[in-house]
């Protein structure tokens, strides 16, 4: 093989590796999870007191930490099991999301993200659960 075509071979490989993991890049990012504003725009009725921090910590616990982890980290006892990449809920990527926001996707869950409708039929509780949510933001 001549050095032009030794060339040429070389540049093709790496032109379809970048092309491969750019594609991979993109094809697995973390699709947007869009809140309708009238959820997005719902203001937390609950007061973020004693009582219902406890309440949410305990669903939390429940039914949360199981996947997001204790500390909301993302690296709960079940989260190697699932394809979906876990948040870590102490960042602004989800501290800056509204209260209305978080009560939507808990409610409603998406993908490997179960809806919580049923298992806490309490909106007052879904409420704290946000409130409690609040709780794991870094320090």
């Amino acid at each position: 093989m001549n050095t032009s075509a030794y060339f040429k071979n070389h540049v093709l490989i790496a032109v379809l590796v970048v092309t491969i993991g750019l594609y991979s890049f993109t094809f697995f990012q973390a699709k947007p999870w869009n809140v309708p504003d009238s959820f997005a725009k719902k203001t937390n009725p609950v007061k973020s007191d004693g009582e219902s921090l406890q309440t949410g910590k305990e669903l939390w616990a429940k039914h949360c930490q199981s996947c997001h982890g204790k500390k909301g980290a993302g690296d709960g006892t079940k989260a190697g099991e699932l394809e979906t990449e876990m948040a870590d809920f102490a960042k602004d990527v989800v501290q800056k999301q509204s209260d209305g926001s978080l009560f939507y996707k808990i409610i409603e869950g998406r993908d490997e993200m179960p809806t919580f409708k049923k298992k806490v039929p309490d909106e007052s509780d879904t409420w704290s659960l946000v409130n409690y949510i609040r709780t794991l933001k870094a320090k």
